[in-house]
């Protein structure tokens, strides 16, 4: 089995300690700004999810109740949202569950009977990401919101791309990227810019 690199495990350890703070109630790791989007949020917040690399489902799981996130299912989505190319695990910034969820209840009750959100991509490595923007011409950021697992590409089955874009700048949190050619929408919780 490959050891982890030391710069793959320092970046592991600083997540856990983020994760394991957002876990604990009173929102301890939170700012100010997303302790008000968080408690704007419905008390029990779930997230279905298909990636379309791992051909793998997530049917709705419930990744936060008030205000704590749930440990064992952050975890879940972790090895869900893992780098699909070398199997890596990252720990995703949970407040990016917050913005897929609060995207979903932006396009309204139609947003909630259609199917799991389709991911194209989440959680990025170092090294795949300077793979990528090496063979890619250009079309990788050298510091991706993907390796802090800030960030995720996505699209909703039955909902135009344009409609899923302007229901995520609504929210007026975060990044927007819109990439109607690939057919994805990239959101992160980077400061708020499209």
């Amino acid at each position: 089995m490959n050891k982890p690199s030391p710069v793959h495990r320092r970046h592991l350890l600083r997540s856990c300690a983020r994760a394991a703070a957002l876990a604990v109630p009173g929102w301890a790791g939170l700012t100010t700004g997303a302790r008000a989007s968080v408690a704007t949020l419905p008390a029990e917040r779930a997230l279905a999810l298909r990636h379309l690399h791992t051909r793998e489902h997530l049917p709705p799981l419930v990744y936060a109740q008030a205000d704590a996130y749930l440990p064992p299912a952050l975890q879940t989505l972790n090895r869900f949202l893992r780098d699909h190319y070398s199997g890596d695990i990252g720990v995703m910034d949970p407040p990016l569950f917050d913005l897929l969820h609060r995207v979903q209840a932006a396009l309204g009750g139609r947003a909630a009977s259609l199917s799991a959100y389709e991911v194209i991509s989440g959680y990025r490595a170092p090294a795949t990401n300077q793979h990528l923007k090496a063979t890619r011409g250009g079309g990788v950021a050298t510091r991706s919101l993907h390796m802090d697992g800030r960030a995720i590409d996505v699209r909703l089955p039955g909902v135009p791309l344009a409609e899923l874009r302007d229901a995520a700048r609504s929210l007026k949190a975060g990044v927007v990227g819109y990439y109607p050619r690939d057919n994805f929408v990239h959101l992160d919780t980077g400061r708020f810019r499209t």
